[in-house]
């Protein structure tokens, strides 16, 4: 009882204060820009800007906009692991986040766009996400130029995230949480900010998508890094009728030993959005980027699959990746990053996601959802006294987590959310790690301001 009714005087809290920085439904029309998703309620279920734009270039436009986020997490953790102790989490507000975003319309058909994290989880300091420029006709280099192929292709160039998976469009970013139905991401979460050029085709529902990075977050040219990460899409995305949208991609990205780096499933430098899980009692360091898992390949094929339905209110979403390790013969001598110290040589993992919501009402303001969320894999083991293999093993590992979830858009801008999370790990793999029967369970309330 206590619970619930601190979970009703914190639901008010946040709705109380949120009404009072709502902008009001449609206030954001004479903002928008050409060929841009809108960061409100009017941008859910976009994922390629599309081609048929409706905004008439009047000049050079500057966009400035932003996005606020504050959860208040009430989670309980445990693990197995004899003669470890966890902290004791308390039911209260994690460090609010905020972004800042200035998005400019430059000429007819050519944008650029720039996000700042203001206030992130893994960094006390304001700090540039990146940014890209975006181009739908190629008049400003000469009037008409391609424009029969512009008409149905986009370029975009720049150092922010590359069009890999549809994931992507429904994540979390940082403290731009709105596109998101529930407060964290998936658990292999295939985000990266990188140096990139990419094309995106889209003719009567079709779309194809080709593009190359290089695979790094920090950039310096005289490391010797002469590696590129190529990425592709393929995939059909149409509204057949005025109640159903079918969509259905398909998406590879493929590295090679040639770069020093991957980071695919651990490019999110703002760090995970629930808070000091498994942290050690008696320790001051937290791993930011968990309950997150990243396999820490050097490098590697990752193909991931997307359908998406909609009819009327009732919405599916789903996620099927598969992850190859591109390295045989040796592996990150660091181990994963969530601590198991198994030197991944081989193996790989699987990733198997679905959402299905309900959105309620005929402007769709309130939603109800169940997500499910299920990573396995195997990593291999390999133990050497000096120099000599004497132990080779295959480990499983297993992740689990399903959430339930209610949304309420207060305005097109505003969004609350409340959520169950309930994950786990099995598996030998976790054995003498602090993931050793590990779980996390409890609630997240998060409102989101976007704008």
């Amino acid at each position: 009882m206590k619970n619930w009714i601190k979970f009703s005087l914190t639901s008010l809290f946040l709705a109380t204060m949120l009404v009072g920085f709502a902008q009001e439904e449609g206030t954001t029309d004479d903002r928008d820009l050409q060929y841009f998703r809108n960061p409100g309620k009017k941008g859910i279920n976009i994922f390629e800007t599309p081609k048929d734009n409706t905004v008439k270039y009047t000049g050079e436009k500057v966009r400035l906009g932003g996005n606020f986020s504050m959860v208040f997490q009430g989670l309980d953790h445990q693990t197995s692991l004899d003669g470890t102790e966890l902290v004791t989490l308390s039911k209260n507000f994690q460090l609010p986040t905020a972004n800042l975003n200035l998005d400019v319309q430059l000429q007819d058909g050519l944008r650029m766009h720039l996000r700042t994290y203001l206030s992130s989880r893994n960094h006390a300091e304001s700090y540039v996400k990146g940014g890209y420029m975006q181009m739908d006709k190629l008049d400003f280099i000469s009037p008409g130029l391609l424009s029969g192929f512009m008409e149905k292709a986009t370029i975009r160039v720049g150092m922010d995230q590359f069009n890999y998976g549809d994931v992507q469009f429904r994540r979390a970013d940082n403290a731009a949480s709105t596109y998101n139905p529930f407060v964290s991401n998936y658990i292999m979460d295939a985000f990266s900010t990188e140096p990139f050029l990419e094309l995106t085709y889209q003719t009567n529902g079709w779309l194809g998508v080709i593009g190359v990075t290089n695979g790094r977050l920090n950039q310096a040219p005289t490391t010797g890094d002469n590696g590129f990460a190529y990425f592709a899409k393929l995939g059909f995305d149409k509204q057949l009728s005025d109640d159903l949208r079918f969509r259905l991609t398909g998406s590879i990205y493929s590295s090679s030993d040639q770069g020093t780096r991957d980071y695919l499933y651990g490019g999110d430098r703002a760090g995970g959005r629930y808070f000091n899980i498994f942290q050690v009692a008696g320790t001051t360091e937290d791993n930011n980027f968990l309950p997150r898992f990243n396999p820490s390949y050097p490098y590697q094929t990752s193909i991931q699959f997307n359908p998406f339905v909609k009819y009327a209110g009732l919405e599916f979403f789903g996620v099927y990746e598969i992850i190859k390790n591109g390295d045989d013969n040796h592996g990150n001598e660091g181990g994963l990053n969530t601590g198991t110290g198994v030197s991944n040589i081989g193996g790989g993992f699987n990733q198997v996601g679905a959402e299905l919501l309900y959105r309620i009402g005929a402007a769709e303001r309130f939603y109800v959802g169940f997500r499910y969320n299920k990573v396995s894999g195997e990593q291999y083991d390999e133990q050497a006294v000096g120099g000599i293999v004497n132990s080779t093993t295959w480990e499983t590992q297993e992740i689990t987590r399903t959430n339930f979830g209610l949304g309420f858009f207060m305005t097109d801008n505003v969004l609350t959310k409340f959520e169950v999370v309930n994950q786990k790990y099995e598996g030998a793999g976790w054995e003498g790690t602090v993931f050793q029967g590990g779980k996390f369970n409890g609630f997240n309330i998060e409102a989101v301001i976007s704008f």
